[in-house]
């Protein structure tokens, strides 16, 4: 049967950014340099669209595109993706330009039983603009 909630007003997308963030938790860029520093045992995922990741990442990011991270979260779907998981139990750490869609995929791996998910505040551009490094590779 279909769920039946009818808000009064259509929810727009920066209602679902902020249900979002009201149950997860974030990261500053200088919290998670420390983490990478420090080498903590950490999955950093990049949920960016694929020419976003080739104009600039963080180092050591996986790229999972917003648009498939329930099925490269679930071991049971054919093309999920290994590293994710495997890290169920690890700290996962995501990020996005601006940190609406990561936090809207936090959400759902907090979801899908992810014990401990972290949401890069500020997003990429938070990180680039605290002066963080950034890999910048070439596509051929």
């Amino acid at each position: 049967m279909y769920n039946t909630f009818k808000p009064e007003q259509p929810m727009g997308l920066m209602d679902f950014v902020r249900a979002a963030k009201s149950c997860i938790k974030e990261i500053s860029p200088q919290e998670l340099v420390a983490k990478l520093n420090g080498k903590e045992d950490l999955l950093l995922i990049d949920v960016r669209e694929h020419a976003e990741y080739e104009s600039g990442h963080i180092k050591g990011a996986h790229l999972v595109p917003r648009g498939i991270i329930e099925a490269a979260a679930d071991p049971a779907f054919p093309k999920h993706v290994p590293e994710l998981t495997a890290a169920r139990e690890r700290q996962v750490v995501v990020y996005c330009a601006t940190s609406g869609r990561s936090a809207m995929a936090c959400a759902v791996l907090q979801m899908m039983g992810y014990k401990n998910v972290l949401n890069l505040a500020g997003g990429y551009t938070g990180w680039a603009a605290a002066g963080m490094p950034e890999v910048h590779e070439a596509s051929y």
